[in-house]
């Protein structure tokens, strides 16, 4: 028998969501204190009770159409000391609707001590009862729009890998954890084990689970040419124009005129369409670029620099760090296909 009563985890299950992200915060939590002490021949001393619990307790149809049988009914938990919802799978709309029963459990389990976290898109079930107003959080890069469009009173941090606010009450010692896509749970769960189990037993599911805990945040994985919807045409032009034309010389006072209208009025068409300038569009274009070059093959810095339209090594390789966090060359070696 443990020396300890273990943490009590719940994971909320529910149609449409994603079925490895439910997975895979039952095995990681499931097997802290177990797979290290197995591969040292120790005694098992699990760490985490974890338990699916969806409302009424009935089975949970994934988004991959696997079915998933509840531990027990999200209704009859009382309480418990993490909260955990994973990614929504099928459309974040749909999902939310259907599944709009659970939003009162939310509520009422965030009143008590336990800590909440979400997954990816399932921040956007934390938004949705109202638990993220007026704090920062997390979500997958590519929901970055629509969680803002969506939950103004958020403050997303959509570049971060793993967020962590208080709860909405000061009067609790809950605290709420958003982490980004995917894999990024890995990052936020190693961090919740930690809070929990300590630093020694996290780097022992680091180490067993084989996960490189320290990716700083989503910046490299971001892809620009996912635009923001807008209906200004003519903003769409200059896009249009950045994207064929990123390796020439390009000055804004240029676009302008092309379009025929005054330096001043296109920034204002572009911070209002796309919450950026012509040039930092022109930027993020040729760094997405470059990040293509770089996963494609080796390339030189000095080549890289030229294809993508800039003369200066060392604003380029500024740029480009401060856009990925990380510099040319751990690009490449992070992602190059000749690196796999």
């Amino acid at each position: 028998m443990p020396y300890f009563k273990p943490f009590k985890v719940i994971v909320i299950g529910f149609d449409g969501v994603l079925g490895s992200a439910l997975t895979g915060a039952l095995d990681l939590f499931s097997f802290t204190g177990v797979s290290w002490q197995r591969f040292l021949d120790e005694p098992v001393e699990p760490r985490f009770n974890v338990q699916i619990a969806s409302v009424g307790g009935v089975d949970i149809r994934c988004s991959n159409r696997l079915i998933m049988q509840a531990h027990c009914d999200i209704q009859e938990v009382a309480e418990c000391d993490l909260l955990l919802i994973p990614t929504i799978g099928d459309s974040i709309d749909k999902v939310l609707s259907r599944n709009a029963e659970l939003i009162p459990h939310l509520k009422r389990l965030a009143d008590t001590k336990s800590d909440i976290a979400s997954n990816c898109s399932g921040a956007f079930f934390l938004a949705k009862a109202g638990l993220l107003d007026h704090k920062i959080a997390t979500t997958h890069w590519g929901y970055a729009s629509k969680f803002k469009a969506d939950f103004p009173l958020v403050d997303l941090q959509e570049n971060q890998f793993v967020t962590h606010s208080k709860s909405k009450s000061d009067s609790q010692s809950g605290n709420i954890f958003c982490a980004a896509g995917g894999s990024a749970f890995y990052d936020l769960g190693l961090l919740l084990i930690e809070r929990y189990c300590g630093r020694e037993i996290s780097t022992q599911v680091a180490k067993t689970q084989i996960i490189d805990s320290k990716r700083g945040n989503q910046n490299s994985y971001t892809n620009v040419t996912l635009h923001k919807p807008h209906s200004d045409q003519l903003v769409k032009q200059v896009q249009e124009f950045i994207e064929e034309n990123f390796y020439q010389t390009i000055q804004v006072s240029g676009l302008a005129a092309m379009v025929n209208i005054t330096p001043r009025t296109l920034n204002r068409r572009f911070q209002s369409s796309v919450a950026m300038r012509p040039i930092e569009c022109i930027q993020a274009v040729r760094i997405e670029q470059a990040k293509r070059l770089l996963e494609l093959g080796d390339v030189t810095i000095k080549s890289l620099a030229e294809q993508v339209g800039y003369d200066d090594i060392s604003s380029f390789t500024r740029l480009f760090k401060r856009a990925t966090e990380l510099t040319p060359k751990e690009y490449q070696d992070k992602f190059s296909r000749l690196a796999i």
